[in-house]
């Protein structure tokens, strides 16, 4: 019998296997298949019947790295373009693996005083980062699903005092439906935060003006004046173009009619970085609650997102008060994270995101942002020069949404051409990108936010897309 207890002093050892596993590992990304080939064969090894008689530290350790560096895919690589996933830079990964070394219970200030105040420095940076007031409230959450459920829980409660219900003491039972408007650009992880609060998945009212999804702001302003107490969804970043809701129009209705105004910047709250693009975020300060994520166009580890509200008592409100006396702070000044979000048991993950903001600073995540601007519109350019290819819509940020568009081809076959040229760049495996439908339209929609991602990684993108789709047509 292998007993953790009896084999911690390979501990030393089995870390050091990792240690050895990273550096071929990391070498080879710039130029590996971003899907290994043979992965489903390989990945076979990780089967089997729980072990009676456990394997040991370090050869349980040993297939593992074996398994994982063959299969994994390379999404931490220059050449991953699909769900718009950030890689890790140096310091951020360095950091994770810290992370997990020290294995803090982060929230409750007396659990850790060393995590609650890393994450109290890296709330207070982003918002210098984003341009966001100091005073605004702040949690790390595990990605923008949760900062959006984190925002929007706490304009439930926000709503329900309007009516004057204590909603999280007393539910939602006997209000009227909670008003929720926002443009078609209205992403799914604010629906399945809606969901999980009870709120409705589909009951978003959307108000558009076009078949991109475009939000209709007369529409907006009629349905807020016979709505009452409303929360409007604003969204900064739509996934299939890279588009922008006017914020600061929709923060001057919010003001107008007492609405509550969410924004949903899961990546494109980093435009606030450059001075190219802030005009896309403008007014996001004046918004009541902000969602973003870490592992997108921060490049720090999965899993990282984080959630500002104007007002931090309505984060407590939200989320505090359990009332189990062995939680209780030992005074009011006590940090505890744990009753301004939706998880009690929180790793800490304000480790990486410090450690790349304390090493490349605003300059440096300012001079990524705008090299992936550029790399972008090289990308469309080169869309623009191919003949069988066509750009669908402009390139406002690291998003470049076209499609295979060779002549004669109706609606109807090129929606099938498309899915079938998606499905080959990732059986491919030298590049990964996904379909998506825009306009109705079948496309395919590469979003560039790797650190490593170069001039050399777009045009070798655009030439195994060609390649691809010659062989299609």
């Amino acid at each position: 019998m292998s007993d953790p207890r009896a084999e911690a002093h390979h501990g030393p050892a089995a870390l050091r296997l990792v240690a050895e596993a990273a550096p071929p590992y990391l070498a080879a990304l710039p130029d590996a298949p971003v899907q290994p080939p043979g992965t489903a064969k390989l990945l076979t090894g990780l089967d089997g019947p729980l072990p009676e008689d456990g394997d040991g530290t370090l050869d349980a350790l040993a297939r593992l790295i074996e398994v994982g560096t063959a299969t994994a895919t390379r999404s931490t690589g220059p050449r991953f373009f699909h769900f718009v996933c950030g890689g890790s830079t140096p310091a951020a990964q360095a950091a994770d693996w810290l992370t997990s070394l020290l294995d803090q219970v982060a929230g409750l200030e007396a659990a850790s005083p060393f995590a609650t105040r890393a994450e109290t420095v890296v709330l207070d940076w982003l918002k210098d980062l984003f341009g966001l007031p100091a005073g605004h409230g702040g949690v790390l959450t595990p990605s923008a699903t949760f900062a959006n459920l984190t925002g929007l829980a706490a304009a439930r409660a926000w709503w329900a005092d309007k009516h004057g219900v204590d909603v999280v003491a007393d539910g939602l039972v006997g209000l009227p439906r909670m008003p929720v408007l926002s443009s078609g650009y209205l992403h799914v992880s604010s629906r399945k935060a809606m969901q999980i609060l009870g709120l409705g998945r589909d009951s978003a009212r959307l108000l558009t003006r076009d078949d991109a999804g475009r939000i209709d702001l007369a529409a907006l302003e009629a349905a807020l004046a016979e709505s009452g107490p409303a929360v409007i969804i604003g969204n900064a970043g739509e996934v299939n173009a890279g588009d922008f809701d006017p914020i600061a129009d929709l923060a001057d209705l919010a003001e107008a009619y007492g609405a509550w105004l969410h924004v949903d910047g899961a990546f494109g709250l980093f435009a606030a970085t450059s001075p190219r693009t802030r005009h896309l975020v403008a007014g996001i300060e004046r918004a009541d609650s902000i969602a973003a994520d870490g592992h997108k166009w921060l490049n720090v580890p999965y899993e990282s997102g984080f959630a500002f509200v104007k007002d931090p008592s309505v984060l407590k409100q939200a989320f505090g008060s359990w009332g189990a006396a062995y939680l209780a702070p030992t005074d009011d000044s006590a940090v505890d994270y744990n009753q301004l979000g939706p998880e009690s048991s929180r790793r800490a993950r304000a480790l990486p995101i410090w450690a790349t903001l304390r090493a490349y600073g605003r300059e440096g995540h300012r001079a990524m942002v705008e090299r992936h601007l550029d790399l972008a519109l090289r990308f469309g350019e080169a869309v623009e020069a191919a003949p069988e290819l066509e750009l669908v819509a402009p390139v406002t940020l690291n998003i470049v949404c076209f499609r295979l568009a060779p002549q004669g081809a109706g609606p109807a076959s090129l929606d099938e051409l498309n899915k079938r040229l998606g499905q080959a760049i990732i059986d491919d495996g030298r590049v990964f990108m996904g379909t998506s439908v825009y306009k109705g339209m079948t496309v395919l929609r590469p979003a560039i936010v790797n650190w490593r991602t170069a001039e050399e990684d777009i045009d070798a993108t655009v030439a195994v897309v060609r390649e691809l789709a010659a062989r299609l047509t």
